[in-house]
């Protein structure tokens, strides 16, 4: 552990909603802290490339290449994510076995100067704070909710009081997936402590604190406390809750203290946890309101994975088409927009979509933004810009093709979660006379973003001879999250499920079909199959079940494009309208009555659509 020297310490001592409605609503806390963020907030977020391990240098160039290339369309935020505080931590992973702690002697985290430099002597993240500022730039930071751990166990003081970590903390709610902290206690020293850890923050020239594991479950005590000491500090820190889905029954809470909530747990360039993003913007447009935004988590486009807790350095997983639908739809239900790629990394049609003048107006200033129909998944969004009359209006095709019915499968697992007896299930299973194999794990029905799922020993046999699936190469392989490995997890560690690690096996997450061309002569196909350790140690664990089939999992595919009709009095338009496709920059023509545009399957369309004769349709 580092410790700041004291007469350092001095000198820095001394510098330091309503019911829900669709329409635009006036904050309701006395507290004017929504003015700071009038606007969903824009930037860059280092945890989809580099996870706890960002460096002050890259931190650097993200903000160079944001300054010069983004800045101008309204990108601002630089956002040092998890574990800055860590000397010696790892990708694929945290390291909590021999952690390289740096805090300060009142139990405050300070940046591990090894990976900040300018950190050193005390100095913390004031340096690259000033950096950031002198370009025009702001700057924000992770922390985890609590009191650290390392602090309670040396019974540090906290700044201004008799007290030490040891009088206020709690084991009760300690998160399950990282142990750096402990729950700060209602009582006396709490405030102090989180007043103290805000004074510091402001002493560096803070102005955006992202708090984990605050969200999922809720920790309304310290959604308070941060709230409070946010306020006490002197300086105007957007506040940001993470991660997982807030809950819908505290949003009027929720409004009420913090600048931005996560709605979802951590998203990465899946298709299918894109989809479910339309039941839970849906969801969370009501609580839309200036300066209090519904969260829908981190862009993971451009570059992914350098050196991230999960999956590997990697172009995002997204098709064009899926790029498309994720910054419409974020754009138009209003979502902050914080990028998760490395910048430097970006190509032509990234830098594009972020500096797409049309859609970020429409972003920063429509009102009145909701879902207008769900028919199948064939979507429509619409909004309002307050200034013209025109509307706005957003078509999606999330049509895809559908899995088989379960009950075509020769075999399926049930639901699996961490309470399911070893957290796993065993198979042995007849394919006699089968030519094709085909191993799916499907969501278990619980939305949740950590379905990490084993597939362990699976073995070919036909009573005279066995082969280990894992020898033959497979067809296909796809997964929900990361990418299918042989004898690894899909996080990249080893697969260990309840306890056991297992040598042979296939690490993938759901939704995941793995096909193979069966060789000839194999009767029995037996494996076990689990829930691994990286998901049976979230705070919600993973819910997931295996399915074995011997004939292709799918339907029939739907068309590749379709169109969606719209019905212009539906937005609240009569009469010949003027359409301009925002993505395209160009108007596409004059329609009356019904807009029927085609859309690619997971695809998206942009349009403002005008009155003829108004100013905008011309």
């Amino acid at each position: 552990m580092k410790f700041i020297p004291q007469s350092v310490l001095a000198v820095a001592a001394l510098a330091c909603a309503a019911m829900p409605t669709f329409a635009q609503t006036k904050p309701t806390s006395k507290s004017d802290f929504h003015q700071w963020a009038a606007t969903p907030p824009m930037g860059w977020n280092s945890w989809d490339c580099y996870g706890p391990t960002v460096t002050e240098a890259e931190v650097k160039a993200n903000a160079d290449y944001m300054a010069k290339n983004l800045k101008s369309s309204g990108w601002n935020y630089v956002v040092v994510d998890i574990r800055w505080y860590v000397g010696n931590d790892t990708a694929h992973g945290y390291n909590e076995k021999n952690p390289d702690w740096n805090i300060d002697q009142y139990g405050r985290f300070v940046p591990a100067p090894n990976r900040f430099p300018s950190a050193a002597g005390g100095k913390g993240f004031k340096p690259l704070g000033d950096y950031l500022h002198a370009k025009g730039l702001k700057f924000g930071i992770h922390i985890m909710r609590g009191v650290p751990v390392i602090a309670v166990n040396r019974k540090l003081p906290i700044l201004g009081t008799k007290l030490t970590a040891a009088d206020i903390y709690s084991k009760e709610g300690q998160a399950r997936w990282l142990h750096d902290m402990y729950t700060v206690k209602e009582g006396p020293g709490a405030q102090e402590y989180y007043d103290s850890l805000f004074k510091l923050y402001a002493s560096w020239g803070l102005d955006f604190v992202k708090v984990d594991d605050l969200s999922e479950p809720y920790h309304k005590a310290e959604v308070e406390m941060i709230r409070k000491a946010i306020d006490r500090s002197g300086r105007k820190i957007v506040f940001s809750t993470s991660p997982g889905e807030t809950p819908i029954s505290e949003a009027k809470h929720v409004q009420a203290h913090a600048n931005m909530w996560r709605t979802v747990g951590d998203f990465w360039d899946s298709w299918e946890q894109l989809e479910e993003h339309f039941e839970v913007c849906n969801r969370w447009a009501p609580y839309v309101m200036t300066g209090a935004w519904p969260d829908a988590d981190m862009l993971p486009m451009g570059r992914l994975g350098i050196r991230a807790e999960r999956g590997d350095d990697r172009m995002t997983r997204f098709t064009h088409d899926e790029q498309y639908t994720l910054m419409t739809l974020w754009s138009i239900f209003r979502s902050p927009l914080m990028f998760g790629g490395d910048l430097p990394s970006n190509d032509a049609f990234t830098l594009a979509m972020l500096t797409n003048k049309d859609v970020l107006a429409m972003h920063s200033n429509s009102r009145n933004n909701r879902q207008l129909f769900r028919r199948d998944n064939l979507v429509a969004w619409t909004a309002d810009d307050p200034k013209t009359g025109d509307k706005f209006l957003a078509v999606f095709n999330a049509q895809d093709q559908e899995l088989a019915e379960e009950k075509t499968a020769v075999w399926n697992s049930g639901v699996i979660t961490r309470s399911t007896p070893g957290q796993s299930k065993t198979a042995e299973i007849d394919i006699t006379g089968a030519t094709k194999l085909y191993l799916n794990v499907r969501n278990g029905g619980d939305d949740t973003g950590w379905d990490h799922a084993d597939w362990l020993t699976p073995t070919l046999s036909n009573g005279s001879k066995s082969v280990a699936l894992t020898s033959i190469p497979w067809k296909t392989a796809s997964a929900g999250w990361g990418k299918t490995t042989v004898n690894k997890s899909v996080s990249g560690g080893p697969l260990v499920v309840d306890g056991k690690t297992y040598a042979d096996g296939i690490g993938t997450h759901s939704n995941s079909i793995i096909e193979y061309d069966l060789p000839a002569g194999y009767t029995k196909l037996t494996a076990t199959v689990g829930l691994d350790k990286a998901a049976a140690g979230q705070n919600t664990g993973g819910t997931v079940q295996f399915l074995v089939f011997t004939k292709s999992p799918y339907q029939a595919a739907p068309l590749d494009s379709v169109a969606v009709k719209v019905n212009l009095a539906e937005v609240g338009l009569t009469g010949p309208c003027t359409v301009r496709d925002l993505w395209a920059g160009k108007t596409v023509g004059t329609v009356t009555d019904e807009f029927a545009p085609y859309v690619r399957r997971h695809g998206a369309h942009l349009y403002r659509i005008s009155k003829r004769g108004t100013a905008t349709s011309k």
